[in-house]
């Protein structure tokens, strides 16, 4: 991996590297439509107004670096509009973005998203499990970010690992609250004097979410504010290419140590459980068509009621005529029924659902295309 002091316009892309400059420069340095996702971290505008202090008198080490720093709303609402505007330019008809920003600036982050024709999917809250306390009393403890995430245009059919995300979470459906510790302990990078390394360093609980959800292996995904290479080590890690960005060259040596020691996962080990919806399309008709059941055959509710089949795929039911769905909903007074884990068959004295048939025909499917590669 590794780090270029110049920014790249030449037409392939530099995967896997870090590349120094001004973000928007290298940007539009980049090809257009290469990019599957974006996660940026940008700078935050906290506008601070002297030193903070614990009750103890030590002195918090806030952010109060120069890149934080700008001479107005209007100027960091400039430079919003600019780097969004380069980064919708390099991602793919299909991409989508992430965005993490306090109450600072989250806003005016989603307003501008907005105006360039980003379609917003969800605002994230990231609830910070260990948030530092408000020492002066005259705030609620600030516990959370916000993250956005945002598709390239409404009609982008974007990554979303639904049933990835629903096993990171016990079965559960992942919701938009999230807890995550902030970065403490060993994660925390620190420079030769033992200092922190960079002041906002997130946590790769929180990058590890975000690529398992919204991207596959082999992605592309930029960070255009890349510091000291969260987005760059989890995506090593999970198998998806990265580009870094960034202009402070104490964050760069950091990222660069850091990414090299990370060991990509095996194959194997990068396979995460898929949306049935993102499985091929089986007509119920193909069952019948491939003589898997026949025409005249009773299929059975899970109640016991029951249908025969027509040589069409159409069901034949005490309340009517229609698809496996149209009957099944009939017979339950429901205005929708999922027909393939609704309606069984007998064999051999045993209720098998009809689903069993439909997965046959996708895992042949499956080896059908696995040959023709």
């Amino acid at each position: 991996m590794a780090t270029k002091t110049q920014p790249r316009a030449a037409a392939t892309l530099p995967l896997n590297q870090i590349l120094a400059g001004d973000c928007i420069e290298v940007m539009n340095s980049l090809p257009e439509g290469s990019v599957d996702l974006i996660f940026a971290d940008p700078p935050y505008n906290l506008q601070l107004r002297g030193d903070l202090h614990r009750p103890d008198n030590s002195k918090v080490d806030a952010v109060d670096d120069h890149w934080d720093q700008f001479s107005s709303f209007g100027a960091y609402d400039r430079f919003t509009r600019d780097w969004l505007a380069a980064a919708r330019r390099l991602l793919k008809p299909n991409g989508a973005i992430w965005v993490i920003g306090s109450y600072h600036n989250v806003f005016r982050l989603g307003a501008e998203l907005q105006n360039q024709g980003f379609w917003i999917l969800n605002d994230v809250v990231w609830r910070k499990s260990n948030p530092m306390p408000n020492f002066k009393g005259k705030r609620f403890t600030n516990a959370h970010e916000t993250l956005i995430w945002a598709s390239k245009a409404e009609a982008s059919k974007y990554t979303f690992n639904y049933e990835a995300l629903k096993a990171l979470n016990e079965g559960i459906q992942m919701r938009s609250d999230w807890v995550i510790p902030l970065c403490t302990g060993s994660e925390r990078l620190k420079d030769e004097n033992g200092d922190k390394a960079h002041p906002t360093q997130k946590p790769e609980a929180l990058l590890h979410r975000v690529l398992i959800g919204t991207t596959n292996p082999g992605d592309v995904v930029l960070d255009p504010f890349f510091g000291t290479g969260t987005t760059g080590a989890v995506a090593k890690m999970l198998g998806r290419d990265f580009i870094g960005i960034e202009r402070e060259e104490s964050y760069r040596k950091v990222a660069t140590e850091r990414i090299d020691r990370i060991r990509r996962l095996d194959s194997s080990a990068l396979e995460v459980s898929t949306s049935k919806r993102a499985e091929p399309r089986v007509p119920f008709g193909q069952v019948v068509e491939r003589g898997m059941l026949r025409p005249g055959e009773v299929l059975i509710s899970p109640r016991g009621r029951t249908a025969k089949l027509r040589a069409d795929g159409t069901l034949v039911g005490p309340d009517g005529a229609g698809s496996i769905h149209q009957v099944g909903a009939a017979m339950e007074g429901a205005p929708s029924c999922n027909g393939w884990t609704y309606w069984h068959f007998k064999r051999g004295g045993q209720m098998i659902p009809i689903d069993i048939l439909r997965q046959q025909i996708r895992a042949e499917m499956a080896g059908e295309t696995g040959r023709a590669h």
